[in-house]
């Protein structure tokens, strides 16, 4: 026995040894884990559940790199628990029934408990998760799933009930140089044999957009070269340019500025470029998608009004497949922003009607249209109830074209518009819409002609440009 006790400790150390730097360097135990500290801080969740030692199952939620197999394993070595492991991507059920039966087997023999990880359980079908409800209902398992899909979205509700969610964040770019310098001083990782240069680590930070894993692979890729780390060696080795971009400097708001403006001009290709260069600073690429939302109405709005759902499903869209693959929908909304035509109507209008409130000119609501839905309105005059021969609310479907004549804003700002449509695009219908419309609210016109009522059809589509649009487009001669 002592043995074979001694060739299994030699197995491990040379597994050890050739195991990747990310590997290798993996915590030991709670106070070694680097981020995550709302999970991690003394009374949160998970500490409570490792250092209580409860059999609870627990579902991971967070991207890339954070520490999801890391902690799986620190609840089994913590709580002296059997560890099983299953990939979503390669097991199915019969993988799963197996792992349960041991489980159940070895907890009815020596009361041993096991902590089953399954990593990414979002590619589990309904099947598959299906087939470990009976495990976690009666704590044969202690259900550790990690997913970097959201997991109301890509997990069935009873099993997600029956776990406790806890959601993992990118590590901060602090987090990231603490891993790193740990790796290049302590003897599992590079024990001091390897400098690196300031400017290098810097890089490695940038690389790593909140993901140690991948900090750690790329120092490895570069120390496998060198005993000297620096800027263009790294680059060679993990074949990346440096992206020179402090998140937190002049360089954050220069290239957001810059990109805002590319889309807001309709150069796509400038849009483009701006939008790989925060990709590969690694940006929160929920900031970009934000800052889409508010272009799609503050320089397109009306003129396109398919922009604002564009850029609001590149925002779902990131929610629920996270990155690198939702780089595509934000690039799609990008596109789609950029050649729609522009017009910042919306903008000036909502800040016109603004500024009238604050200054004063807001008026009473005129009575017909007050609530009239309570005993004593007709006595007050209010909305549809008014007194015979009274101002009483015009309902507009009884009248042609839907539209009736009588006053909606209150006595200061009748009158005032704050709407102005450009002439490009969908606004191109819409300026006509609004004329006529106008017209018969102040009593100007009769009805509105049905084909100015049915004109205006927002569409997924901007009408093509006219000749004067593209003349307009077209490179005028500087004047003397």
């Amino acid at each position: 026995m002592a043995g074979d006790s001694l060739f299994d400790a030699a197995e491990r150390e040379a597994a050890e040894r050739i195991a990747p730097l990310a590997v290798r360097m993996r915590p030991r135990t709670l106070d070694e884990v680097v981020g995550q500290r709302h999970l991690l801080a003394a009374g949160a969740p998970l500490r409570r559940l490792v250092e209580g030692d409860a059999p609870l199952s627990v579902v991971l939620w967070g991207p890339p790199g954070t520490g999801k197999t890391t902690l799986a394993m620190l609840i089994a070595r913590s709580t002296r628990r059997r560890f099983r492991e299953l990939s979503a991507v390669t097991a199915g059920v019969k993988d799963v029934r197996q792992v349960v039966d041991e489980a159940k087997r070895a907890l009815g023999e020596t009361g041993a408990q096991t902590v089953l990880f399954v990593d990414e359980v979002h590619r589990f079908s309904k099947t598959q998760q299906d087939a470990l409800l009976p495990s976690v209902e009666n704590r044969w398992v202690t259900l550790v799933a990690a997913t970097t899909e959201n997991p109301f979205f890509s997990i069935i509700s009873p099993l997600l009930s029956r776990s406790l969610l806890l959601t993992l964040e990118p590590l901060s770019d602090d987090d990231v140089r603490t891993v790193v310098g740990r790796a290049l001083t302590d003897e599992r990782g590079l024990g001091g044999r390897v400098a690196v240069d300031d400017d290098a680590v810097d890089h490695l930070v940038r690389l790593a957009g909140g993901d140690a894993r991948r900090s750690l692979t790329a120092l490895e890729a570069a120390a496998g070269a060198s005993d000297h780390v620096t800027l263009e060696l790294l680059e060679q080795a993990v074949d990346r340019a440096a992206v020179r971009y402090d998140r937190d400097g002049d360089q954050h708001y220069d290239v957001i500025s810059a990109f805002i403006k590319s889309v807001r001009g309709s150069d796509v290709d400038a849009s483009l470029h701006y939008l790989a260069r925060m990709f590969e600073a690694g940006e929160d690429p929920r900031f970009v998608a934000r800052r889409l939302v508010v272009l799609a109405s503050e320089d397109v709005g009306m003129a396109d009004p398919s922009s604002l759902q564009v850029a609001v499903a590149a925002a779902q869209a990131l929610e629920l497949i996270g990155m690198p693959e939702a780089r595509l929908n934000l690039a799609q909304a990008t596109i789609h922003l950029a050649l729609a035509p522009k017009s910042n109507a919306v903008l000036a209008g909502v800040e016109t009607a603004l500024a009238d409130v604050r200054a004063g000119r807001t008026g009473t609501v005129p009575p017909h249209l007050r609530d009239s839905h309570y005993p004593g309105a007709r006595t007050l005059g209010h909305g549809s109830h008014a007194p015979e021969g009274g101002r009483g609310y015009r309902y507009p479907h009884d009248f042609p074209g839907r539209v009736v004549a009588q006053q909606y804003a209150p006595d200061p700002v009748v009158g005032r518009e704050y709407y102005s449509p450009g002439g490009l695009g969908v606004e191109r219908v819409a300026s006509q819409r609004l004329a006529g419309l106008r017209e018969v609210l102040r009593g100007d016109r009769g009805v509105v002609p049905e084909d100015a009522a049915d004109g205006f059809r927002p569409r997924c589509r901007p009408a093509p440009p006219t000749d004067e649009e593209l003349s307009a487009l077209a490179p005028q001669e500087e004047r003397p």
